[in-house]
């Protein structure tokens, strides 16, 4: 096994400990193609693998983490209900199912992968039924605006533990990040290099050039020294091995500022915005 240094923690708000930095596998293929990126990920460092049922390649990820040897509480595994399971039932069965296709025991943090109109309360109060069962360590939302936040705190009392958004210079959501700051929501950061589109930004290369660093490591630091937790997504070996030199560097307050007036409200993915 390549050994680079395993990827340092942040405690959540339950307690449970989450790597700093992960592997995204969002349109990663099902099949050999993810099972080779997740076992190249865990070679190098990673420890935070991030699926959804959506994505169709749990089982890919699972057989890639019981290949890996390395003990299952060392690996935090995240993935997410769909739109089309939302509901209290509908969620537990999905849980289930993920669980199944993954072949584990438990899940570290399962995530409501969007906040579906008139039917996520009743999927949050599944999913805080799921970590009293100890089906999920870990219960968190994604693609969740200020608002959705609002409307979950002030109908549960159980604080979401990650708010997984897009975030990257092009969007940076400073509000958002305040707020779950103030309400011990870790922000997770999708899409950290904005689908590559930020790699090309002259500001973006330029910092990287002067620290000797890829664009795509100056946007992940970028993330990190926001306090976020960005899963770059990769299947390419030398990409995946890449994205994990981030710790041995640090961006200096001007270039986080030239960095952060870069934003544009730039979403490359979903925008949640307009979802009542």
């Amino acid at each position: 096994m390549i050994d680079v240094g395993v990827h340092p923690r942040v405690t959540l708000n339950d307690g449970s400990q989450m790597p700093v930095l992960g592997l995204g596998v969002y349109q990663a293929p099902p099949g050999r193609t993810t099972h080779a990126a997740v076992k190249v990920a865990l070679e190098c460092g990673y420890r935070l693998i991030d699926t959804a049922a959506l994505y169709r390649n749990e089982a890919d990820v699972g057989n890639a983490v019981r290949a890996s040897g390395i003990p299952r509480e060392d690996v935090f595994i995240t993935t997410k209900l769909w739109n089309s399971d939302h509901g209290f039932e509908s969620a537990r069965r999905a849980c289930q199912e993920s669980l199944r296709r993954l072949g584990l025991a438990y899940i570290d943090l399962y995530l409501i992968h969007w906040p579906v109109r008139g039917l996520r309360r009743e999927s949050w109060r599944a999913l805080v039924q799921l970590q009293k069962d100890s089906l999920c360590r870990s219960i968190g939302v994604s693609n969740y605006t200020i608002a959705h936040l609002e409307e979950l705190l002030a109908n549960s009392p159980v604080v979401p533990s990650v708010n997984q958004v897009e975030f990257h210079p092009f969007l940076y959501q400073s509000e958002l990040l305040d707020f779950c700051r103030a309400h011990a929501i870790q922000l997770e950061a999708y899409s950290p290099l904005a689908r590559g589109l930020g790699m090309q930004h002259p500001t973006v290369r330029e910092v990287a050039s002067r620290h000797r660093r890829t664009p795509a490591q100056v946007l992940i630091r970028w993330s990190l020294q926001h306090g976020a937790i960005p899963i770059p997504k990769s299947v390419r070996p030398e990409r995946i091995r890449a994205n994990a030199q981030v710790f041995d560097f640090d961006l200096p307050a001007g270039d986080m500022q030239a960095l952060d007036r870069l934003s544009e409200g730039l979403h490359t993915a979903w925008n949640p915005e307009g979802t009542p």
